[in-house]
């Protein structure tokens, strides 16, 4: 490699070479040198200059002076200068650093944030004379032992090719960079910066504490750039924060004037309002040097210390970031500092002639902004006087990190002297002279604690991850700046105490007062749930609904959550309500009809059952078995009370009484009705009085009738208790807003097996009652037992698909209006009408009256014997 240096080089004579008339060399040779019999090389930024576009093998066939045009002084960055110089005289001062014998010095050279420039500077670093002759140094007695230098990952990556020739230790100050910690690259480069891995996750708490989701990002177009998109888009995945727009600055285009991309027009006519600017100030010159003015209203600006939002090309330009919010490493106070700083002007070092020059041209700028009559350099001044954006006297991250490599090297050559003692012996007088090659040794297990108590660390592995001041930058109308700490970030401090930020110390921009609103689309309130557009990012959604049944109680849920069994939605769908329980309860107005009317209708029956009793010898009576119509009329009175049971709160024992009992009254109830009603055929089929037919005509066949009906419903209800007895259960789906007490029927069969058994019977009964209805006879009940079963099947054919229907209390109402409707249909239809005769017209109620009944009947019915009279022919046969 150093033979293609002088290779390419043939064509360059040596007075091309000497530089000293040309008009950039000034800039170029070391601008402040300090004497010392160890020397350290440092790199500055200290000018911005306007350069042509030569690159490649051009860059060496050209001079290095061509197309030198303007510089712009960067006067904030000398405060890494004076750092540079206070680190110096500090060790300098130390008895127990470095012994009286060697003495610690410096070059300083600007690298004007220029890559050839950078790389001019160190190979006249090297050589040590105007004249550029590579592999030869001509310091004389300076011995050079290390490069501070590198205030970014380019830079140093310049000085890295060339200085890694020699193996000369470069101690990098910018920005650390992941890829500058590749050994096998860049064996002789320390870094010493803090790593900024959580950087982007401190962006996303900040985004996440104003609710913000849609934010832009320009960031240079570079592998550090790169790594902090990847990080910074996969932090905001996780927390749902979208990127609406990425804008890649050209590093290559950081000399202002020079950029012909327009991309802040695009960031501002983007509806974005918060944008995220990552990037160290070298890289982003193009930013405040070659974009429009604008004044950026409705934008809030996020940040990093490493661009230092106050350096601009223009004085008066800073309101364009007010209200900016900025991530400033987390440093402590270097003691005596300030003091230095204070102390500092052209008179303390009057040697120091770029001293005054910068001093010049410090408060010439700042006595013309302030219209003032210039004077000869202010030589009373104090550097506090200046405003932000031309000095700032707090220490910034890159001074505090020139300070630290300056110690780290001191610290090394100590280190180094200290062995090198031991084993050989200098005599006084000699001058100690190391080669930087061995100090890299020293250098890569240097671990110190500097005079802020910090611990300091050359090893990329074991750097401490960097700690964040959230800063608001503020620039007032009568121009003063200000920098004002609203927050702070500390990775790996526990969870709740690692992010804390002041929201009502934030200044916003000039038009805003409160928290901007930065979202791709309005947040969904609770009730609501986000359904994402397609083809969108997951920042840009619409609002729906919550489904029946469903809630969401926070902002912006991707899901909504059913209530619990025992809760329901109100009508925002914000949150669930506790359900009322309900059933057919005995104070409310219907459950207390209900029972009225079954007890009315019981006790009716039971009148109705002593009437019968009372007049039990009258032929009404008598003739359609007395036994049967007790029966009937009680098994009636057991069915409205029983229906009681379906009334009030169910229960263990009530779920298990009501369908049983209801079941067995009822199949009592139709049975009696189909023994009349057999009877009553019966009775008329049998003519002859000898005929062994009249058997069938006893009391006892028809009571055998009703207990075989009626043995047959016990055995299935029984069979039903046995199998899946019903029990109190809840419905919680019925009803949205109610939870339903309610007995659940255990075996659906079992339920429908006793309801079409006593469906059977009655259906029985009204068949034999209708092919009975013509039959003549004064009281033949075979037409009102048809009638009777006719109301009775209409009633309980109308349940079946009601019951289905309904849920809940309405099904109990149902059933109860079923039991007893067709109870009173069959009290109405066969027993009222008699009672009609027993109590109102009694006189038709005698055997005188039936006589002549069927005398007036006889000639029309001679051949037929009445159903009376047979029963009375009959009167042999004793009743029970």
């Amino acid at each position: 490699m150093i033979t293609l240096l002088l290779v390419m080089l043939p064509e360059l004579s040596h007075s091309e070479f000497k530089t000293e008339k040309l008009r950039c060399f000034s800039k170029t040779s070391p601008s402040l040198s300090r004497d010392g019999d160890l020397v350290i090389g440092s790199f500055l930024p200290l000018y911005s200059v306007e350069v042509g576009n030569v690159g490649g093998a051009e860059l060496f066939r050209s001079h290095p002076d061509k197309g030198c045009r303007d510089y712009k002084w960067m006067h904030k960055n000398y405060q890494q200068v004076l750092a540079l110089v206070f680190a110096v005289e500090e060790i300098n001062r130390d008895p127990n650093l470095l012994p009286n014998s060697s003495s610690l010095g410096f070059h300083l050279y600007n690298s004007y944030h220029s890559d050839e420039r950078t790389l001019e500077s160190s190979l006249q670093w090297l050589t040590g004379q105007g004249q550029l002759i590579p592999n030869y140094n001509c310091l004389g007695q300076d011995q050079l032992v290390a490069i501070i230098g590198g205030a970014t990952s380019a830079l140093s990556i310049q000085m890295g090719t060339l200085l890694e020739l020699y193996k000369v230790p470069q101690m990098s100050y910018g920005p650390f960079d992941s890829l500058l910690s590749d050994k096998s690259q860049f064996p002789s480069l320390y870094q010493l910066a803090h790593r900024d891995s959580f950087l982007s996750r401190g962006m996303v708490q900040l985004m996440l504490h104003f609710e913000w989701t849609w934010v832009g990002l320009a960031t240079t177009n570079d592998m550090r750039g790169e790594e902090f998109l990847w990080n910074l888009r996969g932090d905001m995945v996780k927390k749902g924060i979208c990127l609406a727009f990425t804008e890649k600055i050209p590093v290559s285009e950081r000399r202002h004037t020079e950029s012909q991309d327009l991309f802040l027009i695009r960031i501002m006519q983007s509806p974005v309002k918060v944008i995220i600017i990552h990037g160290d100030t070298d890289s982003l010159m193009i930013l405040r040097y070659s974009q429009p003015i604008h004044v950026y209203f409705g934008k809030v600006w996020i940040t990093t210390s490493h661009w230092d939002i106050t350096m601009r090309p223009q004085k008066n330009d800073g309101y364009a970031f007010h209200g900016a919010l900025s991530f400033s490493h987390m440093s402590n106070e270097i003691p005596g500092f300030k003091t230095f700083l204070r102390s500092v002007n052209p008179a303390t070092y009057p040697e120091d002639i770029f001293l005054k020059v910068f001093w010049c041209s410090a408060f010439e700028d700042q006595e013309k902004l302030e219209n003032q009559e210039p004077n000869v350099c202010s030589p009373n001044a104090s550097l506090e006087a200046l405003p932000l954006h031309i000095f700032d006297m707090t220490m910034s991250g890159l001074s505090y990190t020139i300070y630290n490599a300056v110690h780290a090297v001191a610290r090394a050559l100590h280190k180094m002297l200290l062995m090198t003692s031991e084993r050989q012996y200098i005599r006084d007088g000699e001058t100690w002279a190391p080669q930087p090659w061995q100090l890299h040794s020293f250098l890569r297990n240097i671990q110190f604690n500097n005079s802020a108590g910090e611990q300091v660390f050359l090893d990329d592995t074991r750097s401490s991850e960097a700690q964040y001041d959230i800063m608001n930058y503020l620039f007032y109308l009568n121009e003063t700046e200000l920098l004002v700490k609203v927050g702070q970030f500390i990775p790996g401090a526990p969870l709740g105490q690692d992010f804390t930020i002041s929201t009502e110390a934030i200044v916003w921009g000039w038009l805003e007062s409160k928290v901007p609103h930065a979202v791709c689309t309005n947040s969904c309130g609770p009730g609501f749930r986000k359904i994402p557009r397609e083809g969108k990012p997951i920042c840009c959604f619409d609002c729906s609904l919550c489904p029946e049944g469903e809630v969401s109680k926070q902002m912006n849920m991707k899901h909504c959550t059913k209530c619990p069994e025992d809760a329901y939605p109100n009508k925002k769908r914000d949150r669930c309500l506790p359900k009322a329980i309900t059933f057919l309860d005995i104070t409310e107005p219907l459950g207390m009809a209900l029972a009225c009317v079954a007890l009315f209708f019981s006790v009716l029956t039971a009148l109705i059952l002593w009437v019968f009793v009372k007049f039990r010898v009258t032929p009404i009576v008598k003739a359609n078995n007395q036994t049967l119509s007790y029966t009937l009329l009680i098994s009636l009175t057991f069915c409205f009370l029983c229906s009681l049971l379906f009334i009030g709160r169910p229960t263990a024992a009530t779920c298990l009484l009501r369908q049983t009992i209801f079941g067995v009254v009822f199949t009592v109830a139709v049975s009696s009705i189909l023994a009349k009603t057999i009877l009553v055929v019966l009775a008329f089929k049998v003519t002859i009085p000898a005929s062994r037919g009249r058997v069938w005509l006893q009391p006892r066949v028809s009571n055998c009738v009703v207990l075989l009906c009626s043995g047959v419903q016990v055995i299935l209800c029984g069979s039903w208790l046995g199998m899946s007895p019903p029990f109190p259960d809840t419905d919680t789906h019925s009803q949205p807003n109610q939870i339903i007490i309610e007995c659940n029927e255990g075996s659906v069969l079992g339920f429908y097996s006793v309801l079409g058994y006593i469906g059977f019977l009655a259906l029985g009964s009204f068949t034999v009652a209708f092919l009975a209805r013509n039959l003549p006879d004064t009281f033949n009940e075979a037409k009102f037992i048809t009638f009777s079963m006719l109301v009775f099947c209409s009633v309980w054919v109308s349940f079946l698909p009601a019951y289905q229907s309904t849920k809940g209390k309405a099904m109990v109402v149902v059933e109860i209006f079923s039991i007893l409707a067709s109870s009173a249909g069959l009290l109405g239809c066969i027993f009222i009408p008699k009672c009609y005769v027993i109590l109102l017209r009694p006189n038709e109620n005698n055997q005188e009256f039936i006589r002549k009944k069927s005398d007036c009947k006889s000639g029309k019915h001679s051949s037929r014997l009445s159903q009376g009279q047979r029963l009375h022919k009959a009167k042999e046969i004793p009743e029970e």
